[in-house]
């Protein structure tokens, strides 16, 4: 499995594409603000073709470049039922001064046009997109319709038994902040009993800011995992 990762160029958002192998067709995660050229970098180095856009959560940082991204490719966004209204307009939930700080950092007047072909995902669902076999875990917390994205094997051909994109679920060392509008601590409590904590230690953790790290990695070090397991 094919895996690159890249920063966006605010909020430090990693943007992904996924693909079997290069010269395949693809799947791009989470594109925030400004990847549109370093994509194209990607997609132009590795021959991939984008097959859909998965979206982790609705919040802005992550779905900035989700429009041009689909429009230019002619392909959906795929995002979990409960967060689909927020592609409606995620510029409305920023602070004045966030946008007007986005406008001068990227000269152009910040605008928001959803997606034409929004496609709505629910927890337990099984895609099968470019060639690849991907399953939702809704993990709400962070945002009601959070999702982490879950696929077999490892990016390089490495040995662990899977993948778990986890967008701002669950982090190296931390998880998703859950003050915001749509977040729910208690959500995120059982998100991280039940849909984090199972997983096995070897399955390699992708997530929405920061490095990459491993299921085990954060069992043993992640002070929010540890204090759930000192509770079971």
């Amino acid at each position: 499995m094919l895996v690159v990762g890249f920063p966006a160029l605010a909020f430090a958002t990693n943007c992904y594409v996924v693909a079997p192998a290069a010269g395949e067709e693809c799947l791009v995660v989470d594109p925030g603000i400004g990847v549109e050229q370093r994509l194209a970098e990607v997609l132009a180095e590795h021959r991939l073709r984008p097959a859909a856009v998965l979206l982790t959560h609705g919040h802005a940082d992550h779905v900035y470049a989700v429009t041009p991204v689909c429009s230019g490719a002619g392909i959906a966004a795929a995002i979990h039922e409960d967060d689909a209204y927020r592609l409606r307009n995620p510029l409305s939930s920023l602070e004045p001064a966030l946008v007007a700080m986005l406008e001068q950092q990227f000269g152009t007047r910040a605008a928001w046009q959803e997606p034409a072909d929004v496609v709505r995902l629910t927890d337990g669902q099984q895609l099968a997109l470019a060639g690849l076999d991907v399953d939702v875990v809704h993990a709400p917390g962070h945002t009601e319709g959070s999702v982490m994205f879950a696929l077999p094997g490892a990016p390089g051909g490495g040995d662990a038994s899977g993948t778990v994109l986890s967008g701002d679920v669950l982090f190296a060392g931390s998880i998703g902040r859950t003050d915001l509008a749509g977040g729910d601590p208690e959500a995120m409590t059982r998100s991280l009993s039940a849909k984090v904590l199972p997983l096995p230690d070897d399955t390699v953790v992708l997530p929405g800011h920061g490095p990459s790290t491993t299921i085990g990695r954060e069992r043993r070090s992640n002070p929010f995992l540890l204090e759930l397991a000192q509770r079971a």
